[in-house]
């Protein structure tokens, strides 16, 4: 799988996000999912080092994704140097401009506090958009939902758009989430994990999501 088939038109496409270690990747890989999503956010919980991971992320048979938060350009370009990823995702305060910069492929996370920021979404020169709920205490990860209706009518009023739902996500919500919101993809952290412990994707929950997802 390369870069372009998360992103191609099809079936509800799936994102696993916060994988931190090989044996969580091959999980993910294994259970279906389209993509997935590394954190190098030394802010975040779920944060790995490039270094660290750019050896086994590099042979993933799936759409490999590089979270970032407010890099810098030197970050971005020792990220694309280590050419293990397929795309990038800013979920930070990056500016249209810095992010239109980006060699790779990219998707522009917007925190959805309401109308104001999906306006402000579009002004980002991207095919894809994800929708995270808003919360004051992180950039992303944080489990809070979007509201069912900004999202639906955005997915409904910009068709141009291929829009990756997340933000509290789980086994048991996704697919009714999909069905009123009709996104391109839902994307997961916090809701496929072990409990109390963010770095540890759980096998029962991860198999379920993917599989409600799908039926969806």
């Amino acid at each position: 799988m390369d870069a372009q088939t998360f992103f191609e038109p099809g079936l509800l496409r799936v994102k696993i996000c916060g994988v931190t270690n090989p044996a969580d990747a091959t999980l993910v890989t294994e259970a279906g999912a389209d993509a997935i999503g590394i954190n190098l956010f030394s802010g975040s919980k779920r944060f790995v080092e490039l270094d660290a991971v750019r050896g086994w992320v590099r042979d993933l048979p799936l759409t490999r994704v590089a979270v970032v938060v407010n890099p810098t350009a030197e970050e971005v370009d020792r990220i694309v140097a280590a050419d293990c990823f397929d795309a990038i995702q800013f979920h930070g305060d990056e500016s249209p401009d810095f992010c239109s910069e980006c060699p790779l492929v990219w998707i522009r996370a917007v925190r959805v506090a309401g109308p104001d920021s999906l306006k402000a979404a579009l002004e980002y020169a991207t095919q894809s958009l994800l929708l995270d709920g808003f919360s004051e205490s992180a950039y992303g990860g944080t489990g809070v939902p979007v509201k069912v209706e900004l999202a639906r009518d955005f997915v409904r009023y910009n068709p141009g758009r291929q829009v990756i739902l997340a933000g509290g996500l789980k086994p048991d919500t996704v697919a009714k989430a999909a069905h009123l919101i009709h996104p391109h993809a839902v994307d997961v952290a916090g809701g496929v994990e072990v409990d109390g412990e963010p770095r540890r994707k759980d096998p029962a929950k991860v198999r379920a999501f993917i599989e409600a997802a799908r039926e969806a």
